[in-house]
């Protein structure tokens, strides 16, 4: 009986390497970007972002940052709507979307948002305000910390309290070749889809057009070994013991439908960043400025004030 069992882990561990290492198909770089992508460079990395609005010099600058295994298109509904009042840019953080995907690049937060730096600076910005979802949220915080040209933050369901990443699976990622399997499941059409209709308060809003845009970055010829090796760290998040540090504007969007967050973990955000507003959106889950871009993009319009105010 004990021989049989080691017999079957032994077949179903060799069946998990054979299945890591089955070539994906890879797209050229060239045929997935669209007219709209334009790179900046971060270091030696190439960074992909778009412009969402047309430039006027009388409007603040808006930073957006997208999700995990999310990219700049996430914000395409969002970003159309607020064009009369900012001017509005979307990027694709480094080992994700069409930006590059470094086998060697440290995947922390903070790292991340030394990004917006470099961004900043290739466009000539004198300020801007900063804006995340999930663990972009967690990456613009740092940059509100750290940038003194930021002038306010917007967060959407942030991971900053309540990741909602299961504690358990940041050690199997450190086994061989579990951090592999997991990058080929992100890969997997099907996978994907099941996963981002359980984050949508109303699943229907996953469609094919949806689809398309969350699996472009996993088509790049660099996507297996760069998200291999994110998932291969670990790295130490301390941002909920850091959100009194954060002295700006701060405006919380918060879909109250998110399954993995709750009223109390929106309130203990208000509460966390001092000089902060929470804005409540029903019938919104994780996703909350793709469920509801009207009503999000309304309270963003009318919070500029507030967001280039500075009030300590």
């Amino acid at each position: 009986m004990f021989q049989t069992t080691v017999l079957v882990i032994c077949a179903f561990y060799a069946f998990l390497i054979v299945y890591a290492y089955i070539p994906s198909e890879v797209i050229p770089l060239d045929e997935l970007r669209s007219p709209d992508d334009k790179f900046f460079r971060h270091f030696e990395h190439q960074v992909r972002y778009q412009t969402l609005s047309e430039f006027s010099s009388e409007n603040p600058n808006l930073i957006l940052i997208h999700g995990f295994g999310n990219s700049l298109g996430t914000w395409d509904s969002l970003g159309s709507r607020l064009n009369k009042a900012y001017n509005v840019y979307s990027i694709d953080m480094i080992g994700f979307g069409l930006s590059e995907k470094p086998v060697d690049y440290k995947y922390t937060n903070l790292n991340q948002a030394s990004i917006i730096e470099s961004f900043a600076k290739a466009m000539d910005m004198e300020s801007f305000i900063v804006g995340g979802h999930s663990l972009g949220g967690a990456v613009a915080m740092h940059v509100a910390m750290n940038n003194k040209k930021t002038q306010g933050l917007i967060l959407f369901n942030p991971g900053i309290i309540n990741t909602g990443v299961p504690e358990f699976s940041k050690y199997l990622n450190l086994i061989f070749p579990m951090s592999r399997v997991s990058a080929k499941q992100f890969a997997n059409r099907d996978f994907r889809e099941g996963f981002l209709k359980q984050s949508y308060y109303d699943p229907s809003i996953v469609t094919e057009k949806v689809m398309d845009r969350v699996i472009l970055g996993s088509q790049t010829k660099d996507y297996m070994s760069g998200m291999s090796s994110m998932l291969s760290k670990t790295y130490n998040s301390n941002e909920a013991e850091l959100m009194n540090k954060v002295k700006l504007p701060t405006l919380i969007v918060f879909g109250i439908e998110d399954r993995n967050k709750s009223m109390e973990e929106a309130e203990e955000l208000r509460d966390g960043f001092t000089n902060s507003r929470l804005e409540i959106i029903q019938n919104a889950g994780h996703y909350v400025h793709e469920e509801s871009p009207v009503s999000v993009s309304q309270i963003i319009i009318k919070s500029v004030e507030f967001l280039t105010s500075k009030n300590e």
